[in-house]
């Protein structure tokens, strides 16, 4: 089949850690390239924030990424992209309906990404399926006034939920978020994402670390959901462990960042700070060391639409401590993979973190069985088979294009 995939914002090809650039770029990329092992000929359109990009680019995955002409070309926030989003619809419907390459079937990623989908689709006759990758409503639950998201946009997911295809959700606690909203179960697929297990593996090398102190390992980007300052609070309970934080700008950049002073002046109050090292962002490719450097992973999101880490860090034989709450909920099977605790309580995540570097048995119990649960559910092929499917049956729903005045 011809896949279009639209990501407006997350480009396959940014670079993890920087703003905007996160799970959904490595969800991007690798599952165009698991389609492309199915035998799909993919394109991925994002927008194009920068001159000096080519309109198209092949990629060792042997995917296309397309870089869409909407709106200024330079970095803008993801949250100011919406009035862009006709322009990118309006690009994609001439190239499907006047380019030589029209697709079988159209997979936005994101709510305004699925925006220019529709307006594509329904022009073109090109059915449709939506990935939210997050949702407004949650977003809005846990920041409140800090929301930044655009005016209206629960109101235009709940839209998008009516008017694609299908919609592709990534958990439970998502389906039960749209049936909230008013979204069809009947328009949902479940299709958990998948980590790639040729990186992320429990043999290679392993970061430089003090066998002789607990290792806990904390991943992702330097902003508050993440959920860092609750891992930091809760170290005081397990006093002889090092803290060890992964994400956010390069380490030559970390004093220049303000959540990063941010976290190392609360490590200085909580009496902590000779055990908390910030290392920054580091190549996606070095992942696996540090994962593999850890007795414990910690994964304490206020919320997680999904969360690739967690997979990451089982992939790689690491116990995992989790917040129960999103996509985590789902991936880490509390008592058997792992533990989950409340979100935003480093009491129950100081006390579950104590136990479990106490219970040498019980973390290789837990790496043992999240290694298998790895293998058996959540690898790319396996994601990209039952995507196959549900855009074959949407597919076969024939549609004529809208004529357009």
């Amino acid at each position: 089949m011809r896949i279009a995939m639209i990501s407006e914002h997350a480009s396959p090809l940014a670079v993890l850690g920087e703003e905007d650039a996160g799970g959904q770029n490595t969800h991007v990329a690798e599952l165009a390239a698991a389609l492309v092992g199915e035998g799909h000929d993919v394109r991925v359109y994002t927008r194009r924030d920068s001159t000096t990009l080519p309109e198209s680019v092949s990629t060792p995955g042997g995917y296309q990424v397309c870089h869409v002409p909407a709106g200024p070309a330079r970095r803008v926030p993801k949250d100011e992209l919406l009035p862009y989003m006709g322009e990118f619809g309006g690009w994609l419907e001439d190239r499907w309906r006047h380019g030589d390459w029209t697709p079988d079937v159209a997979h936005a990623h994101f709510w305004m990404s699925g925006l220019a989908t529709v307006h594509a689709g329904r022009r073109t006759g090109v059915p449709t399926v939506l990935t939210y990758h997050a949702l407004g409503t949650v977003k809005r639950r846990h920041q409140g006034g800090r929301d930044t998201s655009p005016p209206g946009r629960v109101g235009y997911e709940r839209a998008l939920g009516r008017a694609v295809d299908r919609v592709v959700v990534q958990c439970a606690d998502e389906v039960a978020e749209l049936v909230r909203m008013g979204v069809p179960r009947s328009r949902m697929a479940l299709v958990p994402s998948g980590v790639n297990q040729d990186v992320f593996r429990p043999d290679g090398p392993v970061a430089p670390h003090d066998p002789a102190r607990p290792r806990i390992l904390t991943v992702g980007r330097m902003v508050e959901r993440k959920g860092f300052l609750d891992v930091v609070r809760a170290l005081p309970a397990v006093p002889d462990a090092e803290c060890v934080v992964v994400g956010g700008p390069p380490a030559e950049l970390l004093p220049a960042d303000s959540f990063a002073r941010r976290l190392s002046a609360l490590a200085e109050s909580c009496g902590v700070a000779d055990r908390v090292e910030l290392v920054g962002g580091v190549p996606r490719e070095e992942m696996a060391s540090w994962y593999r450097s850890a007795d414990v992973l910690v994964a304490a999101p206020w919320y997680e639409p999904f969360g690739l880490t967690p997979l990451e860090g089982m992939a790689c034989g690491v116990p995992v401590i989790g917040t129960d709450v999103g996509g985590i909920a789902d991936t880490v099977v509390d008592g058997l993979t792992g533990d989950l605790v409340p979100p935003r309580d480093p009491r129950a995540l100081g006390a579950a973190v104590r136990r479990l570097l106490a219970d040498k048995v019980r973390r290789f119990a837990y790496a043992t069985a999240a290694l298998d649960r790895i293998r058996s559910r959540y690898s790319w092929k396996r994601c990209a088979e039952q995507l196959g499917a549900v855009y074959a049956a949407v597919a076969t729903v024939a549609r004529p294009a809208r004529a357009v005045a």
